[in-house]
């Protein structure tokens, strides 16, 4: 079914330019608009906002402009993004280490960096004993597969210490 969009007034008119969209013409969408759509689907940092305006055709003063009101009305907030990435990553399988390295990307105040790391409620041990348990199951009595699943973890972002608690085979040591 078709929308229905109120009629526009002659300053809006002469100010929005039609795109054309097969049988319909509708107003381009402002630089806040833009904005908004691609926060709805998921949060940005504003970083990454402002880089996706631009990369749309978005002039880099309108780009800021809009991601600096998105802001100050809630839509979007650094240190939100910062804690659900931290959470995404961290039940996907990566470790502190490359988190923390994500996070820096998308150029995060290093005090937003450290609330989201320090809020995160999981045990960075145990997520690493436990990816380790999954990818290699019943395996990690062999000196070659610890070695395997140590590499493993390192590369997915584990500390050293996080590493060798994960793949000792006495879990009270």
């Amino acid at each position: 079914m078709h929308e229905i969009e109120p009629p526009l007034d002659d300053d809006e008119a002469s100010a929005a330019p039609l795109v054309t969209t097969g049988k319909r013409r509708r107003p381009e969408l402002t630089p806040a608009q833009r904005a908004l759509g691609l926060l709805v689907r998921r949060e940005h940092s504003r970083k990454e906002l402002t880089r996706k305006l631009t990369a749309r055709g978005v002039e880099a003063d309108d780009a800021e402009a809009a991601v600096a009101r998105m802001t100050a009305e809630g839509w979007q907030d650094d240190a939100r993004f910062a804690e659900l990435l931290v959470r995404s990553r961290a039940s996907n399988g990566y470790g502190p280490l490359r988190i923390r390295a994500e996070l820096g990307i998308h150029g995060l105040d290093r005090d937003i960096v450290t609330a989201a790391m320090d809020a995160y409620d999981g045990d960075w041990t145990e997520n690493a004993r436990d990816l380790a348990r999954r990818r290699f199951p019943g395996r990690l009595d062999d000196r070659a597969i610890q070695r395997k699943a140590a590499d493993f973890l390192l590369r997915r972002g584990f500390s050293g210490d996080q590493v060798r608690a994960a793949v000792r085979l006495d879990d009270d040591d």
